[in-house]
């Protein structure tokens, strides 16, 4: 392969990782969950095997708190539902540089205004979020 057709392969997968971030992302706002995703996250939860026990992970590592109301299950399911509804597809990612799970860090993304429009479905938030 020459170098374009590498570029345009990693351009590809970073598009596909963006439409599953947005997705999640969507997925959480329309749940009324207060957390986001990024690149790094995904990357670091790819080594799990799993959609459902990846979000499961998460919440676990770093929203524990809502396993007092909703089991991890429940919470997994729900947020994944949400998610194949806008991105089926799972993208497949490299795990061989991804931090360990631990290594995971929450950070907040700025959403532009047209991005948190289409974000605005009226759906109730779960309880207690």
């Amino acid at each position: 392969m020459n170098p374009s057709q590498f570029d345009a392969r990693d351009s590809a997968l970073d598009a596909e990782v963006e439409a599953q971030l947005c997705a999640y992302n969507s997925a959480f706002d329309e749940l009324g969950l207060r957390f986001r995703w990024d690149a790094r996250t995904l990357a670091s939860l790819a080594m799990i095997d799993g959609e459902e026990a990846q979000i499961a992970a998460y919440i676990e590592a770093h929203h524990a708190h809502l396993l007092n109301a909703y089991s991890a299950g429940f919470l997994s399911r729900a947020i994944l539902e949400k998610k194949k509804a806008r991105c089926p597809a799972r993208v497949p990612m490299r795990v061989e540089s991804a931090p360990p799970l631990s290594g995971v860090v929450h950070q907040s993304k700025m959403i532009s205004r047209r991005e948190h429009v289409s974000y605005e479905i009226a759906l109730p938030a779960l309880a207690g979020v």
